[in-house]
């Protein structure tokens, strides 16, 4: 048995953090698309060679993949040593975007290379990007009012798109044969395999330097000291069991509600997650597979305990029961475009509402748990060429104990940002007439919640078609302890001068746009956290100034009343206690 002293075990996980990160900085740099080159929609891992189990994975890549491609390598995997997949040799790259065997939406297309050490497999090197489009019924792949997985896209059982390290060019026609502006896609594609090249020479550096045996020693303390920790977090929930629940608007297509319905049970050093109860598989795009309804609660967990290193060890003390019979089991062929980017979230805001009983110190009310999915493909008559945009946005995170929510933060899921509204404009037939915050969506509490986003984007040439899969435009994201929900999100599209709001709120598809035409869209705010009359006036004013609320708002929400630009201290206290009784 290697022994491993402390310090050389510090400098090995660094070691395994930094390959990672390095994949990601790769990716992102050499990616031709701006929702992977600038908004960093990717993520980058390494995964065991036995039973595909997170080993370590970039700081930059989005936490909702992590559950996903332990999930996705490890049934790779199982299906080569079932037959039913391809026996791997030196040099090859598996490409698969299969929601069913370990994924999220067909637009998250994922890699995975086997690493080759002394003629077996050391480990595997997997990584995630969002590609802008992968065919399907509309450009960007966001279906809103898909019923079958079909009318979203392309869908790749694992194959080798690269044998013995030379791109197959048969497989590569089939793709790009079946996605929308596909001469752009062979820039991804290649910066997504550089990637994983990269990721591989510096895995052999620290190899080299430690030993195999070294190393792997290190990887399985490094996994076992994850466990332990996320025990010893457990074990401060008090037993028992604590509910959550949380809702989707509506599936796209069916105009009504979706429920998650969570009991976490905690006894001695575990959590039980059971989403028994929740709203049974829907007709349209929101359905969730099993491997991101997963992630969805390893993600959360993070969140309440961020210090917990990110290792297959950190999971094994959360149990989720398979939630058969419902949405966040989807099968085969149940449409599932919405699953990632937003049922995810509000997986997560369910266990947040859970938890937050337990810990109040330490949980957030909910964030703006919406990723802004809005896609636009069009034609450019000036550059004579079509164009598919995607665009997510920001949101407010919720309040908590210690200070308000962050304004415009990125989604629950990842820290993948906006692009830049220079780059975009640069790209695109479009104008942003303004982006800014959303005065006003913060929920209110003692500790407020953060603001979202407004924008408008106004079409300047050309034809186009918008479609939009969000979330929150009937719910706004939870309060906590007192604290009031944050503004819902909004999407007005505005043609030939007339004002359309999408009669599911923020789901639509195949929005036929004209040069002048323009679409507007407000993100929700983060939820307040605690008793918003308990919120220092001083505070309140504080937000006024900013622009944040207007006096009249103050005055409703916080109980403050402002003249002439302060705090009228009297008149506050004579408000606050007439809205108390």
């Amino acid at each position: 048995m290697t022994t491993i002293d402390a310090i050389t075990l510090s400098v090995i996980e660094a070691g395994l953090q930094q390959v990672c990160d390095e994949m990601d900085l790769a990716f992102s740099r050499s990616a031709f698309s701006p929702i992977i080159a600038e908004a960093n929609d990717r993520s980058d891992g390494i995964y065991s060679a036995e039973d595909g189990s997170l080993i370590a994975q970039g700081a930059g890549g989005l936490p909702v993949f992590v559950g996903v491609m332990q999930y996705s390598t490890r049934t790779i995997i199982e299906m080569i040593a079932e037959g039913r997949c391809v026996p791997p040799e030196e040099g090859d790259v598996y490409i698969v975007n299969d929601p069913y065997l370990g994924g999220t939406h067909l637009m998250d297309v994922r890699f995975a290379m086997p690493v080759w050490r002394n003629g077996k497999v050391f480990c595997w090197l997997s990584n995630t990007g969002h590609w802008p489009d992968i065919g399907g019924a509309v450009p960007g792949g966001f279906s809103a009012s898909a019923t079958a997985v079909e009318q979203e896209g392309l869908r790749l059982p694992p194959v080798k798109l690269f044998k013995k390290g030379r791109l197959d060019t048969e497989i590569l026609g089939i793709i790009t044969s079946n996605i929308r502006i596909a001469e752009q896609r062979i820039g991804d594609i290649k910066a997504q395999a550089a990637a994983l090249d990269v990721g591989r020479a510096r895995l052999f550096e620290l190899l080299d330097r430690y030993g195999d045996e070294t190393v792997l020693a290190s990887i399985a303390e490094l996994r076992r000291r994850a466990a332990t920790r996320m025990r010893a977090k457990i074990a401060t929930i008090p037993d028992g069991t604590y509910h959550g629940i949380a809702y989707v608007d509506s599936d796209g297509v069916v105009d009504q509600p979706l429920e998650i319905s969570l009991a976490v049970e905690k006894k001695g050093y575990t959590l039980t997650f059971d989403f028994a109860g929740s709203s049974p598989p829907c007709v349209g795009p929101m359905n969730s597979v099993l491997a991101t309804t997963q992630s969805s609660v390893y993600l959360a967990m993070r969140h309440i305990f961020p210090d917990v290193p990110i290792s297959a060890g950190a999971f094994e003390p959360l149990v989720i029961k398979r939630p058969v019979g419902t949405f966040l089991d989807a099968s085969y062929p149940r449409p599932v475009s919405g699953c990632a980017a937003e049922v995810s979230q509000r997986i997560a805001e369910a266990v947040f509402a859970a938890i937050v009983k337990a810990l109040p110190d330490q949980v957030t009310a909910a964030p703006a748990g919406s990723s802004g999915n809005f896609s636009l493909g069009g034609f450019d008559p000036e550059r004579n060429r079509a164009f598919v945009l995607y665009q997510l946005s920001g949101g407010g995170y919720g309040g908590n104990a210690d200070h308000d929510g962050l304004s415009n933060g990125c989604s629950t899921i990842g820290i993948s940002k906006s692009p830049p509204v220079e780059i975009m404009e640069q790209g695109y037939p479009l104008l942003y007439n303004h982006y800014r915050l959303r005065e006003g969506s913060g929920g209110a509490g003692k500790q407020r919640g953060g603001m979202g986003l407004d924008y408008e984007i106004e079409l300047l040439r050309g034809e186009a078609r918008a479609s939009f899969v969000m979330d929150h435009g009937r719910f706004g994201p939870q309060g906590a302890l007192g604290g009031k929900d944050g503004a819902v999100n909004t999407v007005t599209v505005f043609r030939n001068g007339e004002a359309h709001v999408p009669p599911h709120l923020s789901k639509e598809q195949d929005i036929p746009m004209q040069a002048g035409d323009r679409v507007r869209v407000g993100t929700p705010g983060g939820g307040g956290y605690g008793n918003p009359f308990k919120r220092a006036p001083e505070k309140v004013l504080k937000d006024v100034r900013l622009g944040y609320y207007t006096p009249e708002q103050a005055a409703e929400l916080f109980g403050v009343v402002i003249r002439d630009g302060e705090v009228d201290a009297e008149e506050t206290a004579r408000r606050r206690a007439a809205l108390v009784t």
